[in-house]
C-alpha cells in the first residue's frame, strides 16, 4: 500500500502543526498542536480537528511548543488513549508546559467570566490542569536515533534539530518510502544547544518556512540587546521582554548574564522572570547536560549555569507578579507568552505600555493577527482584556534571537541531502514566506516545492 499524507494544520499559517501519515491501516500523527493568532485561527481549536480517534494509532511530537503539542490534552480528554512518542527532554518539558497551559486556560476562563467580555456564558477552559496531567500518562520517551517500529512497514526515529531543548526532526520509513518532517529548524552556532543534525537521503521532505522570506541580521544578538538595555537603563525605564518560556527565555538570560560578566550591564540590575513555567524550564535546561553545546558544557564544567545569575529573580505566584507593577526601573521583566496571546505579559503591558520610559522588545516570531504583530507593526492603541491601552513605550525587535533558522539557514540545512527529494512540501509558514522560500529553493537547487493547503491529502509513491 502506498503511504498517504494528510495536511491538517500549519498550512499557510505558522501554528496548528498536524500531519497524519497513513500506512496499511496505521495512522501516525506527526505533531498535534493548537492554532494561535487571530480570533478566527484560535476558534479553529474548538472545532473538529480534522482526524478521528480511530484514524490515529500513535502521535510523534517534534518538540514541546504548544503549537505542536497543545491539542493532545484535549484529544485525550475526548477519549484518545494511544501512545505519544517524544524525546526524553521533550518529556521533561511537557511535564511543565501542559499543566501550566491547563492552569492558564482555567485562569483565563475565570478572568473573562469575571469581566464578562466573552461571547460564551460561561467561558470554559480549553482543557484543565487535571486533564493535562492525565494526558502526560500517554507520553513515551524515545531516545534520539533509536528506531521505533509502529507496524511491519512503518517506523521512525528522532534526530536533533536545534530550536529548543529536545527538538527533533522525524525520519519516517513507510513501505520503503523515506519521509522527513522538519519540525522547527533551529539556527546554527547559537548558545546552549547543539546544532541541527544533517539530513540524509529522503524521498519526501515536509519543511517549515516560518522565516522563509527573510534573513536574520548579521549583528550579534548580544550587542543588539546591550544597546537596547543601555538605552533603557539611561532613561530609568523597564525593559519588557515577551518571550516563550521554552527557548527564548533561556537565550535571553544567557546573553544578559554574559553582558553582566563583561561589565556592560550592572551586576545588580534586577532581572525578573515572571513565569512559573519559565522558572521550571530554566532548571530543566541546566539539568539536561547531554543536550548542551560546547560553550554551555564548558561553563557548566566550571560550576556555572550561565542562564542563572545573581540578580535573576523568579516570580512564581500571582501576588509576586502583581508587586512588579509597583516597582520602578531600571529593571528587566521577561514574561510569557511570546506572541502576547495570553499569560502574565498582558498585565505588564497594560501597566507599562503607556509609559514612555518602557522599552518593549520582541525576540521571537509574531504571527499574523496576534497582538504582538499589531504592536510591532506600529499600532499606537490596542485592546487588552477589553480595555483600550495607549502604546507610548518604545518598541524594538531583535530577530537574531529567533529560535528559527532564516531562509539561508533552511537552504543550508537541506543542502546536505545527498539526492534530490521526489518532492518538498512547505508548511508552517504564512503564504509570503512560503512563496519566497519556494523561489529561493528553485533558484539555488532547481527544485520545485509544493505549498499544500489545509485538508489536502497526497499519496507518496516510491517511484
Amino acid at each position: 500500500m502506498t503511504p498517504r499524507l494528510d495536511f491538517l494544520g500549519a498550512c499557510g499559517t505558522v501554528t496548528g502543526s498536524r500531519f497524519l501519515l497513513r500506512q496499511d491501516g496505521v495512522g501516525l500523527l506527526v505533531d498535534c498542536g493548537v492554532f494561535q493568532g487571530n480570533r478566527a485561527l484560535e476558534q479553529k481549536n474548538w472545532g473538529a480537528p480534522g482526524f478521528a480517534s480511530s484514524d490515529v494509532s500513535a502521535i510523534a511530537i517534534t518538540h514541546a511548543h504548544i503549537d505542536h503539542t497543545g491539542y493532545v490534552p484535549r484529544f485525550a480528554r475526548d477519549g484518545w488513549d494511544g501512545p505519544v512518542w517524544v524525546t526524553p527532554p521533550t518529556a521533561d518539558l511537557l511535564e511543565i508546559l501542559w499543566p501550566d497551559a491547563g492552569r492558564l486556560h482555567e485562569e483565563d476562563a475565570r478572568f473573562v467570566n469575571k469581566k464578562g467580555y466573552s461571547d460564551h456564558r460561561p467561558a470554559l477552559p480549553f482543557f484543565t490542569e487535571e486533564e493535562s496531567r492525565k494526558a502526560l500518562g500517554l507520553c513515551r520517551s524515545l531516545p534520539f536515533h533509536e528506531r521505533l517500529d509502529l507496524a511491519p512497514k512503518l517506523s521512525f526515529s528522532f534526530r536533533r534539530v536545534g530550536h529548543i531543548l529536545g527538538a527533533a526532526f522525524l525520519m519516517v520509513e513507510a513501505n520503503g518510502v523515506r519521509i522527513a518532517f522538519s519540525g522547527d529548524v533551529g539556527q546554527r552556532d547559537v548558545p546552549i544547544l547543539k546544532d541541527p543534525e544533517p539530513l540524509d537521503r529522503v524521498d519526501y521532505l515536509v519543511l517549515e518556512s516560518t522565516y522563509g522570506d527573510r534573513l536574520h541580521p548579521r549583528e550579534s544578538p548580544q550587542e543588539e540587546l546591550a544597546a537596547v538595555l543601555e538605552e533603557t537603563i539611561a532613561r530609568g525605564g523597564v525593559l519588557l521582554i515577551p518571550a516563550f518560556a521554552v527557548g527564548r527565555t533561556q537565550d535571553v538570560l544567557y546573553f544578559l548574564r554574559r553582558l553582566q560578566l563583561a561589565r556592560r550591564v550592572p551586576e545588580d540590575l534586577p532581572i525578573f522572570v515572571d513565569s512559573p513555567m519559565a522558572t521550571s524550564v530554566v532548571e530543566t535546561y541546566c539539568a539536561n547536560t547531554d543536550e548542551h553545546d560546547l560553550e554551555m558544557a564548558t561553563l557548566r564544567d566550571e560550576g556555572l549555569c550561565p542562564i542563572q545569575g545573581p540578580s535573576v529573580r523568579f516570580t512564581r505566584t500571582t501576588e509576586e507578579s502583581k508587586r512588579l507593577n509597583d516597582r520602578r526601573g531600571p529593571m528587566v521583566i521577561i514574561s510569557a507568552s511570546g506572541m502576547l496571546s495570553g499569560g502574565r505579559i498582558l498585565h505588564h503591558l497594560k501597566r507599562r505600555l503607556p509609559d514612555s520610559s518602557t522599552t518593549l522588545v520582541f525576540v521571537g516570531y509574531q504571527a499574523e493577527g496576534t497582538l504582538g504583530r499589531r504592536i510591532l507593526s506600529g499600532e499606537r492603541e490596542v485592546t487588552i482584556h477589553g480595555e483600550r491601552v495607549i502604546v507610548s513605550a518604545r518598541v524594538r525587535s531583535i530577530p537574531a534571537l529567533s529560535a528559527h533558522a532564516d531562509q539561508r539557514g533552511l537552504l543550508d540545512w537541506i543542502a546536505g541531502l545527498k539526492e534530490r527529494p521526489r518532492r518538498v512540501f512547505l508548511v508552517h509558514g504564512e503564504e509570503e514566506p512560503r512563496r519566497a522560500l519556494a523561489e529561493a529553493m528553485r533558484a539555488r537547487f532547481g527544485w520545485d516545492a509544493a505549498m499544500p493547503a489545509e485538508g489536502d491529502s497526497m499519496e507518496l509513491p516510491r517511484t
